[in-house]
């Protein structure tokens, strides 16, 4: 057995076996975060959500899963039909492709690159294609428009997580998601991580991972106010799914992102106890943090009124941009200078 995994097709069968477990999960996942994400925002309106399907309704994702397989695909007559499929598949392979480089644990990686964030950076900035696509194939005005404005605010906030990274990458010296991790490793567990040093772009790269996956305050691509649904108004049943699979899988993505860059991945924050059992550096920990800033997009979406557009673009070129080209700048200068915190190899970081 051992001999035949060594071989090509052995290999390809591994790779195969840990995609498919990595998809699978994630996809369990989605549709008990879908769950709690309509769970948080019926607290907030003080309401029960959903609670019929299942104990406690925690089988409702799963009944909407069905529902939206079993209804029938409605396709515009002006629609460009191969477009009109092809928009939803790109968004939902794009989305799922994007998991490949990210660790879960000390070597739980599908592929350990060295460039895992310019991965990262060449499918998401391919993400916006889906929804262009999706809104011009439609041939309908409210798609279409829904579609301009997801291609402008995705690319606005593209460039300032660009440099909110290019920082984490300075003082990391790596580009690979993993040295990331274990760059945070430091006797004072959670004060050794980044967002500490790194504080004022946490917050940034936040509210620009909402912008950046269209959700509220800035999910102005489906304002159902203006555009009733956006780039999505004309889809239903399976490619709508994939939409929706895919805007909440990138937002997951922004999770681990977060998580890796400045909470330490899966290390402890307790100092001193990584080899313990429970208390110690594991797969659990990735995934408490993981679930608590999704629990925060859930609360940004429950409580903060949307913003008008013109506000969103000003608040991307205007504040975030500077900010972050500025942070850049003062970061390589710490680093150059060896500064603890800023510098992976500096004297007593």
């Amino acid at each position: 057995m051992s001999e035949f995994l060594q071989t090509p097709f052995g290999i390809f069968v591994i790779v195969l076996a840990q995609c498919l477990l990595v998809t699978v999960c994630i996809l369990v996942a989605l549709a008990f975060l879908m769950y709690a994400d309509r769970k948080v925002w019926a607290a907030v309106q003080m309401r029960k959500g959903p609670n019929v399907v299942g104990a406690f309704g925690l089988l409702q994702s799963f009944a909407d899963f069905i529902k939206y397989i079993v209804k029938e695909v409605v396709v515009p007559a002006g629609a460009d039909k191969v477009v009109f499929f092809l928009a939803p598949m790109i968004t939902f392979v794009l989305a799922v492709i994007s998991w490949a480089v990210i660790p879960f644990n000390d070597g739980w990686v599908v592929a350990s690159l060295n460039v895992g964030i310019l991965y990262i950076f060449a499918i998401s900035s391919l993400e916006v294609y889906g929804v262009i696509m999706g809104g011009w194939a439609s041939n309908s005005k409210y798609p279409f428009l829904g579609s301009l404005r997801s291609a402008a605010q995705m690319i606005s906030y593209e460039v300032s997580i660009g440099f909110i990274i290019i920082g984490v990458i300075l003082s990391t010296g790596s580009l690979n998601l993993s040295e990331i991790v274990y760059a945070q490793e430091g006797r004072y567990g959670f004060f050794s991580w980044y967002w500490l040093p790194h504080f004022p772009m946490v917050i940034l790269f936040f509210v620009s991972a909402l912008a950046e996956t269209n959700r509220p305050p800035f999910d102005l691509p489906e304002a159902e106010a203006e555009l009733v649904a956006g780039y999505q108004v004309e889809y239903s049943s399976t490619p709508f799914l994939l939409f929706m699979i895919g805007e909440l899988m990138a937002v997951v993505l922004m999770c681990a992102l977060i998580t890796i860059l400045f909470f330490g991945g899966w290390l402890s924050p307790i100092p001193g106890v990584s080899e313990w059992p429970l208390l110690g550096d594991g797969l659990h920990w990735m995934i408490l943090k993981m679930g608590f800033f999704f629990f925060m997009f859930a609360m940004v979406k429950a409580i903060v009124p949307r913003y008008r557009y013109d506000q969103l673009m000003r608040l991307g070129w205007k504040v975030f941009l500077p900010m972050s080209l500025a942070w850049v700048v003062i970061v390589a200068g710490l680093a150059l200078y060896d500064v603890p915190g800023y510098a992976r190899f500096a004297t007593g970081g």
